[in-house]
């Protein structure tokens, strides 16, 4: 295919299983590639590129594919949502955490942030969404290791695995609006992403 209409390379197009089911974030080349093989079951969303081939002999037509922002695509899903833990970085802790720091309750850019572990790795404790928050370097410094009980350090709110939508929105730096629409409509209720 040639060139692409309108649309920055940074945009990510929503794959979703046949069922609806996130699978992954793709490039808009990935999502040609799709609609090339004839995998593209559904789409959702607005038009996000418009990709031109070459011209037909017979015909002079030229060939175009257009992309959504949202496709539902053919075979089973490479997901499965009752298996599901999520990746565990930073950048995924500091938004589920909304960059607050669990200690002082200081919101900040997250080059002044710090993975927090409550029950101390030096003390068995684990790398693990559920032994994690976010806080401010003061604060990480302050607690050192020990758990927040010893240091009389309190912990603001409490951790928790985000669940599979949560983890698309957590991963995706410059989601969409229709995209953002679909995934927040699956979000639980519970979710810290709605506050």
């Amino acid at each position: 295919m040639g060139r692409r209409a309108r649309m920055e390379v940074s945009v990510k197009v929503l794959k979703l299983s046949a069922q609806g089911l996130p699978q992954s974030w793709i490039t808009l080349e990935e999502a040609v590639t799709h609609y090339a093989a004839g995998d593209v079951r559904w789409e959702l969303g607005a038009r996000v590129a418009l990709f031109r081939g070459g011209h037909n002999a017979l015909t002079g037509v030229q060939s175009q594919i257009a992309v959504s922002s949202i496709i539902g695509t053919r075979g089973a899903p490479s997901i499965n949502l009752f298996q599901l833990e999520p990746s565990l970085t930073n950048g995924k802790l500091f938004a589920r955490d909304r960059n607050l720091c669990a200690y002082c309750g200081r919101q900040l850019h997250e080059h002044d942030l710090t993975r927090e572990h409550i029950v101390p790795v030096a003390r068995g404790g684990a790398n693990h969404w559920m032994n994690v928050v976010t806080a401010c370097r003061p604060c990480n410094h302050r607690k050192g290791p020990r758990t927040p009980e010893q240091a009389r350090m309190p912990l603001l709110y409490t951790p928790y695995v985000p669940s599979l939508w949560e983890d698309f929105i957590l991963r995706n730096r410059r989601i969409l609006a229709d995209q953002m629409e679909f995934l927040m409509a699956h979000v639980p209720k519970s979710s810290r992403l709605l506050s």
